[in-house]
């Protein structure tokens, strides 16, 4: 029996995230590498309708609208934490006639109608949350998505060098004594969590920086291959 992995409470996240505000973006220094291979993978120029669970300070959704998604798109980001929000707000007022931002429970319940975004979009979110709750947000994430729509997510994972290695090593052992101290993040592996009868995976990166390796997962939800094309950027 596998040892059980420690997970923070959504009120310790909320806690957690409410203090650390701004601080969020000192982390581009290796998250920005992973959006950005994200990007190119998943051809946010043709997407109608952005929907992100966790969407921090509102870095990555400022990129999509001010370089990648056309005029007529629109984005709602939601996120637990009321500072997030707050940031989230100020950094994306240049579009707000198209650009929302709600705050929520962390409940991967959604309250959003089926089929009603082609983009599902989780950065650095799937790591702090339990596996029952990861399964429950990508069922929610495949019901949201219209036919053609795409999962889009980037997340801490193992290491395949001897530095990543040796470091989502550490990550793992002070994660399991002490996870507030990361924000509640471990690596995990993306890939798992998507059942080939309900996903089609069209890309799949690791990427490392600075010893911190990140995957990057592009998957198409499937309605069965009979209903849904299989039109996934390689």
């Amino acid at each position: 029996m596998g040892v059980a992995v420690p997970i923070l409470t959504r009120e310790e996240v909320r806690a957690f995230y409410d203090r650390f505000g701004s601080k969020q973006d000192t982390q581009e220094f290796y998250q920005d590498p992973t959006t950005t291979d994200l990007i190119r993978h998943a051809r946010f120029e043709d997407a109608c309708a952005v929907f992100e669970f966790g969407c921090g300070t509102g870095r990555f959704a400022a990129r999509l609208l001010a370089h990648h998604l056309p005029p007529h798109c629109r984005y709602l980001g939601v996120d637990i934490s009321s500072t997030m929000v707050r940031l989230a707000r100020q950094r994306l007022s240049p579009w707000c006639d198209r650009a929302e931002v709600h705050l929520c429970d962390g409940s991967t319940r959604l309250d959003n109608a089926d089929s009603s975004y082609d983009r599902f979009v989780s950065n650095y979110v799937l790591d702090l949350l339990s596996e029952s709750d990861i399964h429950s947000l990508l069922n929610e994430a495949h019901r949201l998505l219209r036919e053609d729509g795409l999962l889009c997510l980037a997340s801490l994972t193992r290491g395949e060098t001897f530095l990543s290695s040796f470091v989502s090593w550490s990550w793992q052992c002070i994660h399991s004594v002490r996870p507030k101290i990361l924000g509640g993040c471990r690596p995990i592996e993306l890939r798992k969590f998507l059942p080939a009868e309900k996903w089609q995976v069209g890309y799949r990166n690791v990427v490392k920086k600075f010893g911190i390796t990140s995957e990057v997962l592009v998957a198409l939800a499937l309605a069965g291959l009979d209903q849904k094309s299989a039109k996934v950027s390689g």
